[in-house]
């Protein structure tokens, strides 16, 4: 029986985007093998989420009221097609205070559970994305997508990402600090233009550092510049603008174009203009121009694809397993950087993490946890200690804040990244409760997981109390009847393990809580 098609949503800050397909086949790192995927259906909505005031810091309602509905004819559409459902949001959400309020809605109206990303994982994704239109894969390309809310910039070779940003510089968000009203103001362009290479600055080094060889850009953005360009060229309308090269000068000259009119009205007039992206469009173009300029780019090639492109590919991915069961590469990789950038004992968290492992594949048939939240109890149990980069009192709360705050941790999402921080945070001290904001966020089957997943690794910790991996083997077995589960544990070497059978034994309570069942730790 062949799989049901997917369908893609990206819930971005001035559009939402749907893309329906029948996902061709994958290598076992999730890339495409053959053709990537056959397109069923495309559909855009302007819905301009991120039209609130206060620098995005929050969704309005007549904005929510717009995406929820948006939403909800996407849903129509895709069951047309018989589809499931993949959905991520971006900057206008990921900003947002008041985020839980579109999410609760999406769900509950709409029937989506929507996925909320880091930028540095909007980054890859748009990246697994443009590799499917610019054949650009054997060279080392810089990315630079310009959204509603902000800009991402990404180089990467072969399919693997070498740095990655996010920066607040997006269409919307500009044009409302510096481009109010329908009126352009005398001296607004070189103002923006000043902010813009501001914020570019610490990207564009990171950049040099890696080099590049092309230069790719996506979005709505980038596509209405090329139209002003072609339009310029006086050639034959364009179905598609893939693959095509764009030059500095044409970007500049764009630029000039947009600023030569005075209002709205007249912007929408200009050659190769998208009537609906005229109030924004300039902030966004000045974007492009200062990137190009920064970064010495003398020709980008245009892709259309983006986000919504490669978040369905990363959808049919996870959904053949290709994610689950042990951290993908990836990932791994991304949670050993921040590991080795902060921790100063990482063999003691690797064994950790090891032992909280087998924890949970031993307890498995009680705890009833899935790969998914293996994956992140490894996670968490490598991270646990990041925290004491900043100070050894209260580190478990540092470490939550480095994990949640992090732009390291590429390949998850922004869920996944809370629970992993989350766990981290109660490796050690005070168990979970109420009156903590962050927890008492989760809904309660989430609640439930942060709670097992902390017991396993409070336990894994201490049975690494001398940081020398003295603990070879465990093994569990339980009482007929006496409601116990025996952890019995084996040495490794014939090493002494009398400490850390005490610190597990002292640290067994949250497990037992969460098992329901008590725990008796032993030497095997």
């Amino acid at each position: 029986m062949s799989e049901r098609p997917l369908a893609a949503i990206d819930i971005g800050t001035n559009s939402f985007h749907m893309v329906v397909a029948r996902v061709g086949e994958l290598d076992s790192a999730g890339v495409p093998a053959g053709p990537a995927f056959e397109v069923i259906a495309r559909e855009k909505e302007m819905v301009r989420l991120g039209s609130g005031g206060g620098d995005m810091k929050r969704l309005a309602p007549d904005a929510i009221e717009r995406g929820v509905a948006a939403l909800g004819r996407l849903v129509r559409l895709a069951a047309v097609h018989d589809a499931d459902i993949h959905a991520v949001a971006t900057s206008a959400v990921r900003e947002a205070e008041n985020a839980a309020v579109f999410l609760e809605r999406a769900r509950t109206e709409a029937g989506v559970e929507v996925e909320v990303i880091s930028g540095v994982e909007e980054a890859r994704l748009i990246h697994l994305g443009v590799l499917q239109a610019v054949p650009v894969f054997d060279k080392r390309l810089v990315l630079i997508d310009i959204g509603g809310g902000s800009t991402e910039i990404l180089v990467g070779q072969r399919g693997q990402p070498l740095t990655a940003g996010s920066l607040k510089l997006g269409a919307i968000r500009l044009s409302r600090r510096f481009f109010r009203g329908d009126r352009l103001h005398p001296g607004a362009v070189d103002a923006c233009r000043r902010h813009v290479r501001s914020a570019l600055a610490p990207m564009v080094r990171e950049v040099e550092k890696v080099g590049f060889e092309v230069a790719i850009a996506s979005s709505g953005t980038a596509e209405t510049v090329a139209a002003m360009a072609h339009a310029r060229r006086g050639a034959a309308p364009l179905r598609t603008f893939d693959n095509f090269v764009l030059t500095r000068a044409e970007i500049k000259r764009a630029v000039a174009d947009l600023a030569s009119v005075r209002t709205v009205a007249e912007r929408r007039r200009l050659p190769g203009m998208d009537p609906n992206r005229a109030d924004i469009i300039l902030g966004g173009a000045i974007v492009l121009e200062q990137a190009a300029k920064a970064l010495g780019i003398d020709e980008l090639v245009i892709s259309g694809n983006a986000l919504r492109e490669g978040a369905l590919l990363d959808a049919a991915s996870r959904r053949r397993g290709a994610t689950l069961h042990h951290l993908r590469d990836l990932r791994r990789r991304s949670v050993l950087h921040l590991a080795d950038a902060m921790d100063d004992d990482p063999a003691h968290s690797a064994t950790a993490a090891a032992l909280a492992l087998e924890l949970f594949d031993a307890l498995a048939r009680w705890h009833r946890l899935g790969d998914d939240s293996r994956e992140l109890l490894e996670a968490a149990a490598l991270l646990a200690n990041v925290g004491l980069f900043v100070s050894h009192s209260e580190h478990h709360k540092h470490s939550y804040y480095l994990i949640r705050h992090s732009d390291r941790l590429a390949g998850f999402t922004d869920h996944e990244i809370e629970l992993i921080a989350l766990v981290a945070r109660y490796h050690r001290k005070s168990a979970p409760k109420a009156k903590h904001v962050e927890f008492a966020r989760l809904r309660p089957a989430d609640q439930d997981r942060v709670r097992t997943l902390a017991g396993l690794l409070r336990v894994a910790i201490a049975l690494d109390r001398s940081h020398d991996a003295r603990v070879g083997q465990l093994t569990v077995a339980s009482s007929n009847g006496a409601g116990t589960l025996r952890i019995s544990v084996a040495p490794a070497d014939g090493a002494d393990i009398d400490l850390e059978l005490q610190a597990a034994q002292e640290r067994k309570d949250l497990l037992e809580h969460v098992l329901g069942h008590r725990v008796d730790i032993q030497p095997a």
